[in-house]
This record gives structure tokens, sequence and C-alpha cells, in this order.
């Protein structure tokens, strides 16, 4: 099925007659806006319960929530800033209260944000490292302890083209998505054989009402395919995951048109 679209940036991947993950519990952070909007509607139509986890995008969670129930999907928003320890494990812990077990965590959230090597300071390394390496740990850790007891489950990390290559001017984020990448490796060692753990590296992701630009422009000439990306691209590939792959694991798919072999 193609996907079509209904809010912005997001899509419908799975038919809604067709769930393979009926009953099951998933976990999207960052799940408001963006491509974990795409992520949560995607699985949340594969018939799983999704928990929309959100930090400040309260009303793209849900938003997203409200559009999972006029599908007849399940969902519920539950904010919590997973650079905070205590605030993850709030979290998993009412989400165990409610469901009683956890199937899937897709470690989402993220920042992105513009530093030259001159401007970088403590606490830019410290705000990023926070949310987009030391986050997805602990909420893996917190997942992982809920999956163990059923012998069961998956966690899939969005890192990014920039874990892979080198952004002069991104350094910091490059560096902290390529330790996401690493890190999903020593975890999928770590929680084997029951638990599988990869990571989706997304190339570059335009959204509607995104214009081009002399950068877009130049990206998409250096791209292999001749293209960007949609959210969706990033959406089918974690609902791959999701739904297949069972002697996957430790894996990073790049999802790119190419852009990391050019």
């Amino acid at each position: 099925m193609y996907p079509r679209r209904r809010l912005p940036g997001v899509y419908d991947i799975v038919d809604m007659d067709e769930q393979p993950l009926r009953d099951h519990v998933a976990v999207v952070t960052g799940g408001g806006r963006r491509i974990g909007s795409a992520i949560a509607l995607a699985l949340g139509r594969a018939g799983a319960q999704v928990i929309v986890n959100y930090h400040q995008s309260r009303a793209g969670a849900e938003a997203v929530v409200a559009e999972l129930a006029a599908r007849g999907g399940r969902g519920i928003a539950l904010r919590a800033d997973v650079s905070r320890p205590r605030q993850v494990d709030a979290m998993f812990r009412a989400l165990d209260r409610r469901y009683g077990r956890l199937d899937l965590l897709v470690n989402n959230a993220g920042i992105f944000f513009r530093r030259t090597w001159d401007e970088l300071q403590a606490g830019d390394w410290d705000r990023i490292l926070a949310v987009n390496l030391k986050g997805p740990f602990f909420c893996a850790q917190a997942a992982a302890r809920l999956m163990m007891r059923q012998k069961r489950g998956q966690i899939i990390n969005i890192s990014s083209l920039g874990g892979l290559q080198s952004w002069p001017s991104y350094m910091h984020y490059c560096a902290s998505k390529a330790g996401l990448i690493s890190l999903t490796r020593s975890l999928a060692k770590a929680l084997a054989p029951h638990i599988r753990v990869n990571s989706v590296a997304p190339g570059t992701i335009r959204f509607p009402g995104e214009r081009d630009d002399a950068t877009i422009r130049q990206i998409i000439r250096s791209t292999p395919l001749r293209k960007t990306g949609v959210a969706s691209d990033i959406a089918e590939t974690v609902l791959f995951l999701a739904t297949h792959g069972d002697f996957i694991t430790g894996q990073v798919f790049a999802v790119d048109g190419g852009k990391s072999i050019s």
C-alpha cells in the first residue's frame, strides 16, 4: 500500500485490517512531531497500543493520539524529559501499571543544532549528549527491565547519517549519534537473546512546507538517488523491524538515498 497523507508529515503505512502488532505495547519517544509522529501512527495502524512520549510538544502528541483514536487505534500521551532519568523511570512505571507489559521501544527523541568547533561550549556538549545519548540509554534500561519479564522485546534507536559521516559544524551532534550507534551494538550483545536492538539512521528528511535552498539542492545532487527522504521512509523501516527481522540485531539501517556511500 502506498502511504496516504493525513496530518502534515504523518503517513499511513499499514492497512488497519492488517495488524501484526495487535495487543503489542510500544513507546515512541519524541512522538509528537516530525519523524516521531509518523512512527507512532504507523505502529498504531499496525495494531500496537502506542505511548506517545513528549517533552515540549504536548499539542503534537495529543494530535497523534487523537488521530490514532479516529482510525480505531489506541494510544496515550506521556510527558517525560528523556534526559532526566527520574522522569524516564516515572514514565515506564506509569506504563507498566497501565499495560503490564512492553514490546517495543523506539528511541526517537533528539535535538540538533549548529555549532562550529570554536563556538562549542561545555553546555552544548552536555545538552546534546543528555538528550541524544544518555536519554536513549536510560529509556532502553527501563524498557529492558520490563521486556526481560516476558523474555521478549525490541528496541529501535533512531540515530542519523551524522553518526556515520563527519559534519564539521555539527561535530557534537555527529558524536552523539555515533555514540548511539555504538550503544545499539553494545545493547544488542548485552540483551541477547531475548531483546533485539537495532538502529535506523535517517539521511536528509524533508517535511511538508519546507522549501528548497542551496544546501538542500547540493545534498540532492550528491545523493545517489537524487532526492531527499520523507517521514514515511523512516516509519516504514521501523515498522519492518518491528514486524519482521527475527534474525536481525545490532545492525544500523541507513535510510539515506545512498548518501552514506557517496
